[in-house]
Parts: C-alpha cells; sequence; structure tokens
C-alpha cells in the first residue's frame, strides 16, 4: 500500500465518524453555509495567480511549520496579493484542521481553497460550513464519474472546482464544468517532482482552461520556468511555509518575481 491508499483509507474512517457526529443538516445550519462565496477562478485572472498556502507538514517532508499562526500568516499572503488561500484539512497527514479556515475565514477578503482528499459528498457540506470557497477533486482518488458528479455538488453548494491530475490518463477526468485544472508537479505515490512533465500535460489541455502548477516549486527559478510555460496560477506552500516568517518569505517572493 502506498502513501496515497494509505491516506485515502484513513479518510474513509475519519468521514463515517464525523457523519455519526454531525448531521448534513447540522451543516448546513452553520455560519457560513450560506455566505456568498469569493471566486478563485476570476481572481486568477485579475491578479498575480498565486495560490499560497498555509501547511504544517507532510507526508514526505514531516514537520515543515507547526510555530506560525494561521491568521498571521493568511493576512500577509492577502496584504501582498495572493489569489487565493489553500489550507490543509487533514489531520494525520498533513497537521491541519477545520478550525484553521474557520479562524481566518471572517478576517480575509480572498477565496479559500479546502484541500484536502474528498471521497464523500459530505465533505463537500463540510467545506461549504467551514467557509471554503473551492474544493480540491484529484483525479488519481477519484473515477470520472466520481469527479463529474462532485464537480455538480460543487457548484450547485456555491464553490467552485480545482481538478488536480498527475498522469495523461487522468486528463480524461476533465469536463467542461470544471473551473480550473491544477497539475501536480510531485507524483502522490512516490514523490518524485518532474516540472517538464507536467508543462507536457498542461499543454495536452483544451485551449481556455486555466491551468495551476502544484508542489514542488521550490526556487524563483522553478517559479519563472512554469510562467513563461503558460500556467495561469501556482498553488505554492512550502516554499513559504519551510521559512520561519512565511509572511516575510511571501513578500520577498513576490518583491522578486512580479
Amino acid at each position: 500500500m502506498n502513501i496515497l491508499d494509505s491516506i485515502i483509507q484513513r479518510k474513509k474512517e475519519e468521514i463515517s465518524v464525523a457523519k455519526s457526529h454531525i448531521s448534513i443538516q447540522q451543516l448546513k445550519d452553520s455560519e457560513f453555509f450560506g455566505k456568498e462565496k469569493f471566486s478563485l477562478k476570476q481572481n486568477i485572472k485579475d491578479k498575480n495567480g498565486i495560490i499560497a498556502e498555509f501547511k504544517r507538514k507532510s507526508p514526505s517532508k514531516g514537520i515543515i511549520n507547526n510555530q506560525s499562526s494561521p491568521l498571521e500568516v493568511v493576512s500577509a499572503y492577502e496584504n501582498f496579493g495572493a489569489s487565493g488561500i489553500s489550507i490543509l484539512t487533514d489531520k494525520d497527514f498533513f497537521g491541519g484542521n477545520f478550525e484553521d479556515i474557520l479562524n481566518v475565514r471572517n478576517h480575509i477578503n480572498i477565496p479559500i481553497l479546502r484541500k484536502d482528499f474528498m471521497v464523500d459528498e459530505y465533505q463537500f457540506y463540510e467545506a461549504k460550513s467551514i467557509g471554503a470557497d473551492v474544493v480540491l477533486l484529484i483525479a488519481s482518488c477519484l473515477s470520472h464519474q466520481q469527479v463529474q458528479e462532485f464537480t455538480a455538488l460543487a457548484h450547485e453548494l456555491g464553490m467552485e472546482v480545482l481538478l488536480e491530475i498527475h498522469t495523461e490518463e487522468e486528463l480524461n477526468h476533465f469536463n467542461l464544468e470544471i473551473d480550473l485544472v491544477g497539475i501536480n508537479n510531485r507524483n502522490l505515490k512516490d514523490f518524485k517532482v518532474d516540472l517538464q512533465h507536467s508543462v507536457q500535460l498542461k499543454n495536452q489541455l483544451p485551449k481556455g482552461v486555466l491551468s495551476i502548477a502544484e508542489s514542488g516549486i521550490y526556487s524563483i527559478e522553478n517559479f519563472k520556468y512554469l510562467t513563461e510555460q503558460g500556467f495561469d496560477g501556482f498553488l505554492m506552500g512550502e516554499y513559504f511555509m519551510k521559512n520561519k516568517n512565511p509572511d516575510k518569505a511571501f513578500e520577498e517572493f513576490i518583491s522578486n518575481t512580479i
């Protein structure tokens, strides 16, 4: 069993427990469920295209930063021009939780991506209830039919969809209802990074689809290369979070690239 299989197995266990404690109706009754959402798709077009991530740890890197305050970091991301915020909500493998979104939602006015492994419709109601504007669908975890059904549900709930792919086969998961396509530079099964592979996949997307380069962007040179290759957006977390002051790292990055 690879790490992705382990994560999905654990995720399904978590969902089962969550369903037994909180009903979908209770999620619908939450503070944020009825609030208007921000559009990441529009912000990618209008701003610098960076989706800046708050991330404590990962299976491949271990602890990245367990000291910084979510509110302090994401507020700086917004202040220095990020198009959107990505926040991990997986606890066991990434050290995330719902509180990281709940505690910042009322303090920032740009879209928040709930970054997690979405494998059950219940999670979409969760995402809406905590104030997420966008959900991530990882093609390697889902069937083509699930991507279609989950996309329809997300839109019904007023959220946008970022579809993540890594292989040519996963290009088949795309449909015209998808808002943005993320191409993961890192293989989730073995965590190897290949920027050129991502460029090749991007070039096979239908014309006009907004493309997001995800993960493995370790330097300004990586960023500039992917920009030159035509990516519309960039999901970046570790580059900033590995610093003692991620907010300062983001400010410096912006000053050197944008």
